[in-house]
């Protein structure tokens, strides 16, 4: 294919060979990168099929699946569109798939593989249906991906200079391993999506999938021109707006974090969700309460008629974070409670670790006792429910050995309560590299470290290092490392963390930014 013909600018290009009818650049008005995906497909059907493959690429799964279907009403045995539809069913990095809407897709092209098989003209066009009758085909979904991933590698050596081949192949890699970040698999995704990216500076799967592969705070950095680049390609599908900041939000950097995600939700309905907590969190990073506030109180005013169990959970999330931040406990904000039946598995912990957590800070030791009895409670029954070994059941155990531990320090057992926060370190350690704001809003590292400050002031500052490892730019962690240093006699770190703290703050609320001033004077007066 001549890649110099592509049209940039939400002009997709169908470059088309052989016996195939060429087909002219397509304009699509939402501006969602540029690709190339030849098919045998006619020239209306095809446009839809292009429009739902740059969709699917930025995740708008919803989008995709009306477009696809609109070429499928075009042209009913054009079979990649329905190759299409049944891929928007399948949400590798989310570890969640639809089989029985995606084999009923495929059912309405043919009856069987065979008679599917047969509408597929072209050899490549055979291997991409070949991969997504695998994906759908025999056994458990994690023996379905892995074998799919197999068969899309197969497809990507056989047509070595499709983009798509390498693009689905290198989502694909980032799925196999169920939702749990794999850093060696996901290098291995980064090294197709690169290859894409490099030859297409365009292309939304590439950026989309590179970001993926580097979300984490060890690897972010790498990550960094795609994301950049991303909000330029597809400035018309939120989801790519947000996406760019699960590089942001890994390298501390929070006015980008915030500016993304406005945008983000100004691409979609003002509802409690993934853009809205996020952006919260960033707001809260740059000392901006009121805002936060404000944005939390029309989210969950946004719910008064009902909503998803995620949405519920979404709002506990931002309250934990606000109240655990600000301390702003006469805030509206403090008072929202749900049914524990409205909250997903994550939120029912997070709200009862938050109660917990405001009541350590308020010396209530009864509160306490009560938040932590029924935190243990709730993971025994997840434990049950999902094992011992799945994230759900190790993020409550942290957060269960927290709230341990601050009994215990309300209790003047101090060495008992360091123990125990000890421990919790070490499995939030043991949990899989995340990205975004952090599942234990308040990380084990963080308490550690301010139960140290008094008895072994360097050890605090090594444990906010490492909470600041983990969570860079936390304004929080910043916080306590700088009084860790200033206690340790560590001047240099103490001003490189009052410093950074001073970016965070730049557009704080004036009575955040006050505390600035003291903390640095603390600083200046070290020897």
């Amino acid at each position: 294919m001549d890649r110099s013909r592509s049209v940039r600018l939400g002009v997709v290009a169908l470059a088309l060979a052989g016996p195939v009818a060429a087909q002219q650049p397509v304009v699509d008005t939402a501006r969602l990168g540029t690709i190339s995906f030849p098919t045998s497909g006619p020239a209306a059907a095809q446009s839809e099929f292009i429009r739902g493959v740059l969709y699917l690429h930025s995740f708008e799964y919803g989008r995709a699946e009306r477009a696809f279907r609109r070429a499928e009403a075009l042209a009913p045995d054009f079979a990649m569109a329905f190759w299409g539809e049944a891929m928007t069913y399948t949400h590798p990095v989310w570890n969640e798939q639809d089989l029985g809407s995606a084999r009923s897709a495929l059912e309405r092209l043919g009856p069987t593989p065979e008679a599917r098989r047969a509408k597929a003209p072209t050899a490549r066009e055979r291997g991409f249906l070949e991969a997504v009758e695998t994906l759908y085909g025999e056994g458990g979904k994690a023996h379905r991906d892995t074998a799919y991933a197999a068969v899309m590698e197969r497809l990507e050596r056989e047509y070595p200079d499709d983009l798509e081949a390498k693009s689905f192949y290198a989502l694909a890699l980032l799925g196999l391993n169920q939702g749990v970040r794999d850093t060696v698999t996901y290098l291995r995704a980064a090294h197709y999506a690169d290859t894409v990216f490099r030859a297409n500076p365009d292309h939304p799967g590439a950026a989309h999938y590179l970001i993926h592969s580097y979300d984490d705070p060890l690897h972010a950095d790498m990550g960094l021109e795609a994301a950049r680049a991303y909000s330029r390609i597809a400035p018309g599908a939120a989801h790519a707006q947000h996406m760019t900041t699960h590089i942001f939000l890994a390298l501390g950097m929070w006015d980008d974090v915030v500016s993304q995600n406005r945008l983000a939700m100004n691409l979609t309905t003002p509802a409690p969700g993934h853009y809205s907590s996020w952006l919260v969190y960033g707001l809260i990073q740059q000392g901006r309460y009121d805002a936060a506030r404000e944005l939390i109180e029309m989210l969950r005013k946004n719910l008064s008629t009902g909503g998803l169990r995620g949405q519920y959970s979404a709002v506990v999330e931002m309250r934990a974070h606000f109240l655990l931040h600000s301390e702003d406990w006469l805030s509206p904000v403090g008072g929202y409670r749900f049914e524990p039946e409205r909250m997903t598995t994550l939120g029912q912990l997070t709200e009862v670790f938050t109660e917990g957590a405001i009541a350590y800070r308020h010396r209530d030791r009864e509160a306490l006792s009560a938040a932590s009895q029924e935190l243990a409670r709730l993971v025994e029954a997840i434990g049950i429910d999902l094992g011992p070994t799945d994230p759900a059941t190790r993020t409550g155990r942290v957060m269960a050995r927290e709230l341990g531990g601050m009994q215990l320090f309300l209790g003047a057992s101090r060495e008992a309560a360091i123990r125990v926060l000890q421990e919790a370190t070490a499995i939030e350690d043991a949990l899989p590299m995340e990205f975004g704001p952090p599942g234990i809003v308040e990380p084990s590292h963080e308490i550690l470290g301010s139960m140290l400050l008094e008895v072994s002031p360097t050890e605090a500052k090594g444990e906010f290092l490492r909470a600041l490892t983990l969570a860079p730019g936390r304004s929080r962690a910043l916080i306590g490392l700088a009084h860790a240093s200033v206690a340790a006699g560590d001047k240099a770190t103490a001003q490189r963390a009052v410093d950074q703290l001073s970016v965070n703050w730049r557009l704080a609320d004036p009575r955040v930014r006050d505390l600035i001033p003291p903390l640095r004077k603390l600083v200046e007066r070290m020897p």
